[in-house]
């Protein structure tokens, strides 16, 4: 009883000064309780939720088109290639819209559609593509197409560097940044002698880099294009 009346008497005292009843002013304060519990609760439920689904949220409009993840930019005149991972979003029809990888036939497979062949085009040119395919299901398609991953797109390196091999080609990559990404040159490499290797309207075309012209800003650093080979002698 001596708890309880320490308790309420800071309460009635505050009643007194605002004209309100103890008993009504304790269940305010016990329901403003009660709904601060619940906000709790459900920040706390949806923090877990998000923790669950990788940190991003699952929730969508069911009349909307699923999320399909980032996208990345690709150059100027960029054509789908083998592996490419290509999303591809139809407005208000959820259950079409979905991310494909283009299989070594140079196809992928779409819900009502089957197989289309897609690699060698724009993705300006596989939307049209699309649009068109979808007219007998759907009235009036809009279709956004868009590219996640580029695989088809690489380059090579071969010689004196650290780490030799493949790399993806997913945009803009100079000789320099090339070889800085393979762990820079190695301790017997020919910096004056590194060449390029690239194939140009059917012949092969040898084009000489120098490496420390290139890091001092004197010399050339040429952008690669898919297909390169780096030699570094």
């Amino acid at each position: 009883m001596i708890r309880q009346s320490r308790f309420f008497l800071p309460i009635v005292a505050v009643a007194a000064l605002c004209g309100t009843s103890p008993i009504l002013l304790a269940q305010d304060n016990e329901k403003t309780t009660k709904k601060q519990d619940l906000a709790d609760g459900a920040t706390k439920k949806g923090t877990t939720e998000l923790e669950k689904s990788g940190g991003t949220t699952t929730k969508l409009d069911p009349k909307a088109a699923p999320a399909t993840g980032s996208t990345i930019q690709t150059p100027m005149g960029f054509r789908v290639g083998i592996e490419d991972e290509i999303a591809i979003a139809v407005w208000h029809e959820p259950e079409l819209s979905q991310a494909v990888i283009v299989r070594p036939d140079g196809m992928i497979t779409l819900p009502l559609l089957n197989d289309l062949k897609v690699a060698g085009l724009t993705t300006e040119e596989v939307q049209s593509l699309v649009v068109e395919k979808l007219k007998p299901f759907v009235n009036d398609p809009q279709v956004t197409v868009s590219i996640k991953t580029v695989k088809s797109r690489k380059v090579s390196l071969v010689g004196n560097v650290i780490k030799q091999g493949v790399y993806p080609l997913n945009g803009h990559l100079t000789v320099l940044e090339l070889l800085a990404e393979a762990g820079g040159l190695g301790p017997f490499a020919k910096s004056k002698s590194i060449y390029i290797l690239r194939k140009d309207a059917g012949k092969e075309v040898r084009m000489p880099f120098n490496y420390k012209m290139a890091v001092s800003g004197k010399g050339d650093n040429p952008e690669l294009m898919a297909g390169d080979m780096v030699v570094v002698p």
